[in-house]
């Protein structure tokens, strides 16, 4: 496993245009921590979003793991490219010439997925915890560690993301088709919810019991957007008269069905490749 990992992050950072996606993910991750900096007046309103306790523990760990997988579509074209070029430079044909077999191929892309997702994961977990412990008014060691589920929704939420985008790699063999392909899946998955939520299931929550069950629709309820959380929002909602519903919890039948379109999505990659003529 570790030689094909090896030979998998050697391929990325020989290839300029993923080394420098790579290196921009990951100094926009730290980005986040300017977000203290900001500071701006509205009349008589004024708004510093550090003191509105974005940074407050625990309630960091869901704000930054949020805000931080929206960036993960910098990796995904690394995700993309890095099958897409094995078919432009030749190189899958030599590796196996070279006596590697196709389930190691689809394996090596794999344990790449989830370095790299792992490698996010440890990086947001420090990043939040050193500005937690800057600007949160909790700093209690249970209050800290509790909601650390997040991190977990996050790995996973970037390993379901990654290994879809590897296997439409795989099935296009092109990285603007690939990235084009998974725009054009957004949506249909939109559409398809909107057509439920507003057409057909007008009045009650009917089409969440089948859409839940959508790849990217599931990957996007592993972290809810927390930004109603944030007890000013909360306050401002009730003084107008709008209850706030929202469930932010992580779900363990959430991480089960990203797990299970992870399981497809490798599968069908190998099974693809291994039907391909190469």
């Amino acid at each position: 496993m570790k030689r094909l990992l090896s030979i998998e992050l050697q391929k990325i950072w020989k290839n300029r245009a993923s080394r420098v996606l790579t290196l921009t993910y990951f100094i926009l991750l730290t980005f986040i921590a300017l977000i203290a900096a900001i500071k701006f007046d509205i009349g008589n309103f004024k708004v510093h979003f550090a003191e509105m306790g974005i940074f407050n523990f625990p309630y960091i760990w869901h704000f930054n793991t949020y805000v931080a997988s929206i960036l993960k579509f910098f990796l995904a074209i690394v995700i993309v490219s890095m099958m897409a070029n094995e078919y432009s430079y030749g190189t899958l044909k030599q590796n196996l010439i070279d006596g590697m077999s196709k389930k190691e191929i689809v394996l090596s892309k794999f344990l790449t997925v989830i370095l790299f997702a792992f490698v996010s994961t440890v990086f947001i977990f420090l990043m939040s915890l050193i500005l937690g412990l800057s600007f949160s008014s909790y700093t209690e060691f249970g209050i800290i560690f509790s909601d650390l589920e997040y991190l977990l929704a996050y790995f996973i939420k970037l390993v379901g993301f990654f290994s879809f985008c590897l296997f439409l790699g795989i099935l296009v063999k092109r990285s603007a088709f690939a990235i084009g392909f998974l725009f054009v899946w957004f949506i249909i998955e939109s559409i398809l919810i909107g057509i439920l939520n507003y057409k057909i299931f007008p009045d009650n929550d009917y089409d969440q019991n089948f859409t839940q069950f959508l790849p990217l629709e599931s990957m996007s309820n592993l972290i809810v957007e927390p930004g109603s959380r944030l007890s000013v929002v909360q306050n401002m909602g009730t003084q107008i008269g709008i209850a706030n519903t929202k469930d932010y919890d992580v779900h363990f039948t959430t991480i089960l069905i990203v797990l299970v379109w992870i399981s497809i999505f490798m599968f069908l990659s190998y099974k693809l490749l291994k039907k391909r003529d190469l």
